[in-house]
């Protein structure tokens, strides 16, 4: 294989969207805003927006402008019951294990939140590093800086031997634009074919599409 390193994000891209967990998800920071923050109702979703647009992540846009723990916040909008949204991937699991490069969790959650999303899908074995939200501060996905920081903490030197799979195309331009092969993790193919090297809508195309 011509890739060394092979960087997955975590939600709605290991497990399908549809499962409802991301909309939940979604929920309870609009609930944190509201009950921790005390921002007015009718401002919570035109920030929400702004904030993902603007700064990458809800956490990352309220810390440039409120006084926030980000261990809370992570805390707070993780606390949900997994076993009602996943189930084991034993489809996906058994294709991860067929690839022989180093295989690695980059998320805009939490290691918290991701170890509890890999022990559900059964997935924990699959992946040796976890880089998450914590690790890639003060940046995120899809900024540059924290695609060089996912490198740099790998001891990865040339993006051309990583591949990335996402579920956000912002994240796979930003990617390929790096350097990375970038895989758009979706139904629904990029909205331009420049913004990611692959499309992948069924796990059973990953060896094919890395080959």
């Amino acid at each position: 294989m011509k890739y060394a390193a092979l960087f997955f994000d975590l939600d709605d891209t290991l497990y399908p969207p549809e499962c409802g967990l991301w909309p939940e998800i979604k929920a309870r920071i609009g609930n944190y805003m509201r009950e921790c923050l005390r921002i007015p109702e009718e401002q919570i979703s035109p920030l929400r927006q702004r904030y993902h647009e603007q700064y990458g992540t809800v956490l990352r846009g309220l810390q440039s402008e409120y006084t926030v723990n980000a261990a809370d916040f992570l805390a707070y909008v993780h606390d949900l019951p997994l076993e009602r949204y996943l189930a084991p991937s034993p489809d996906l699991k058994s294709a991860l294990q067929r690839l022989p490069a180093r295989k690695i969790i980059l998320t805009n959650a939490d290691e918290s939140h991701a170890r509890r999303v890999l022990r559900r899908l059964t997935l924990e074995t699959c992946f040796e590093q976890i880089i998450d939200i914590n690790a890639l501060s003060p940046h995120c996905k899809p900024m540059p800086q924290a695609l060089q920081t996912a490198l740099r903490l790998t001891n990865e030197t040339d993006p051309r031997r990583c591949a990335l799979f996402d579920d956000q195309a912002r994240t796979t331009r930003a990617a390929r634009q790096q350097g990375f092969f970038s895989v758009l993790v979706s139904p629904a193919p990029p909205p331009d074919p420049a913004w990611a090297s692959a499309w992948l809508n069924d796990w059973s195309q990953l060896e094919t599409i890395l080959a």
